[in-house]
């Protein structure tokens, strides 16, 4: 009956390992930007994930109709670029990308206001995205990045911004919002994976 239990307990040791690799390493190293697709910039250029230039990326899925957790992210993201400018490794080592995923209300007048807002343009290598539906629900897919209109205009969506490394890999996810985005652990990460 012994061996039972014993047998019992390493079955769950292990299933539980498998599970929490899976959710923390495998998933991550499945996240990654597809080749074909191509998003506009707020200021209408073209925006490719095919050839990159090697950067530590910042990426944020938001609307600007977020009541709450998007506005705040970003807002953090605005005091944590400047931060790395006085680190000077803004827009040379590290860039942020602001990814909309209501492209049928944030026109590209509207993402302009938004970018004023969070003073994006402050300096080169902060890029505000938009795409179709398509693209952005293949992009959003890709980083297992959830969202949903209830029919209010007003999403549900995934509360999660990713780091990725000079080689577009996921190599940590943060939260968002003013409780779960830790500006000076991003931050750290970052530096970290710069030197």
């Amino acid at each position: 009956m012994k061996k039972y239990y014993v047998v019992f307990i390493l079955l769950l040791v292990i299933g539980i390992g498998s599970g929490i690799y899976y959710f923390t390493e495998y998933r991550q190293s499945k996240m990654n930007f597809p080749d074909e697709v191509t998003l506009e910039s707020h200021l209408g250029g073209a925006y490719s994930f095919k050839n990159m230039e090697p950067k530590v990326r910042l990426v944020e899925f938001m609307y600007t109709q977020c009541p709450d957790v998007c506005p705040n992210t970003t807002f953090q993201m605005k005091h944590l670029r400047n931060e790395l400018e006085n680190e000077g490794v803004f827009g040379n080592d590290v860039e942020f990308l602001t990814i909309t995923f209501d492209p049928e209300r944030d026109t590209e007048e509207v993402l302009h206001e938004y970018a004023n807002t969070f003073e994006m343009d402050k300096l080169p290598g902060w890029y505000l995205l938009r795409g179709n539906d398509e693209d952005v629900k293949k992009l959003a897919d890709n980083f297992n990045f959830q969202y949903r209109d209830p029919g209010t205009g007003q999403f549900v969506h995934t509360s999660a911004t990713y780091l990725l490394n000079k080689d577009n890999h996921v190599i940590e996810v943060f939260g968002m919002g003013e409780k779960s985005f830790n500006k000076e652990k991003v931050f750290n990460a970052i530096i970290k994976e710069i030197d």
